[in-house]
């Protein structure tokens, strides 16, 4: 059912696994994760429960639970190791719902960007499912996703913008995307606000200097009410530094991987 990037080799240090953002696959990751591996580092690129390229042929409810379900038993069955959990944007919140019901399967957090203040769905949730399905008929549009890139990077130039709109839709063509989009929004979506302060992990906030999406106050709210936490500015990038800036970020996730600091 999972579909992911898994690693070439498997080494002894634990390994680090990479989510995307909302609506989106492990593609988001195409450019970082050959540096990555370049690093020595263990890396899986995975798609949640829902996104991406995952086979479901026989759809399942793709809320909340499910997804952190799906997450664990492929943790379970596969990489049985505590990892460094990355999350950019909506990831956040998956990363950190994650950390909190499954401790022993995390050894550290990074997030990016992090979108851990929105509570869930909002009013979305209470839409007539015909209303839903047209909303999301409209998210697939390349219009829209084309709009949602120029806001996401730091004044990329306008083909490198239209080939990541392509890439960004790619998964919305699998059969059951609209299915499974509806199910997620109807469900309430994720509200991890009271779960902040449980986080027990090492975590690392990465944030591009010119995100127009999720403002860097947050992310400062963040790193004041996480119990362990640092922040990193990476200079002109925007909401996806990991995509515009990709050997900054992947060293600055390297390096947090590899250190033995309290």
């Amino acid at each position: 059912m999972s579909s992911c990037v898994p690693p070439l080799v498997q080494g002894d240090a634990n390994p680090v696994v990479l989510l995307h953002c909302f609506d989106s696959s492990c593609l988001e990751w195409r450019r970082a994760y050959p540096l990555l591996e370049e690093s020595g580092l263990e890396a899986w690129a995975l798609d949640v429960l829902g996104w991406g390229f995952s086979d479901l042929g026989s759809l399942p409810p793709c809320n909340v639970a499910s997804k952190r379900y799906h997450l664990y038993q492929l943790w379970k069955s596969y990489i049985k190791r505590p990892v460094v959990l990355v999350g950019p944007s909506l990831g956040a919140s998956v990363a950190i719902d994650f950390a909190v019901n499954y401790p022993e399967a995390v050894e550290k957090l990074v997030l990016i960007n992090p979108s851990v203040y929105a509570e869930g769905t909002g009013n979305l949730a209470k839409l007539p499912k015909l209303v839903a399905y047209a909303g999301v008929s409209l998210l697939k549009t390349f219009p829209l996703r084309l709009y949602a890139n120029l806001l996401a990077f730091d004044g990329i130039s306008l083909s490198k913008s239209l080939d990541w709109t392509n890439v960004g839709r790619l998964h919305c063509h699998m059969p059951w995307w609209k299915d499974a989009t509806v199910n997620f929004m109807v469900s309430g979506g994720y509200n991890v606000v009271s779960q902040i302060k449980q986080v027990k992990q090492k975590t690392l906030i990465i944030c591009g200097e010119n995100d127009k999406i999720v403002s860097n106050q947050l992310a400062m709210r963040l790193l004041f009410e996480l119990p362990v936490a640092r922040m990193q500015l990476v200079p002109d990038s925007g909401h996806l530094p990991h995509v515009e800036k990709p050997r900054r970020v992947v060293k600055l996730i390297a390096d947090f991987a590899r250190s033995n600091d309290n």
